[in-house]
């Protein structure tokens, strides 16, 4: 499992995936996420703006897991 270390108290999802290097722009998140199955800490997501917290994992088919973590 990779980690993503965030400054702030959360991260959206949107901004995760660009952040993690899943997509390139932020612009990408709103397509990625209706075409590629991702689940946050065991159920299905596909809001953009979904908050993530130190601590939730993001599984991503065929891009791997992730954990954000705090710096």
């Amino acid at each position: 499992m990779r980690e993503v270390s965030i400054k702030t108290e959360y991260i959206a999802l949107g901004q995760f995936l660009k952040l993690a290097e899943v997509i390139d722009t932020g612009g990408m998140a709103k397509a990625f996420l209706a075409e590629v199955p991702i689940k946050v800490n065991g159920e299905l997501e596909n809001r953009r703006g979904r908050k993530l917290y130190p601590g939730d994992e993001v599984a991503i088919e065929g891009c791997g897991r992730y954990q954000v973590v705090s710096r």
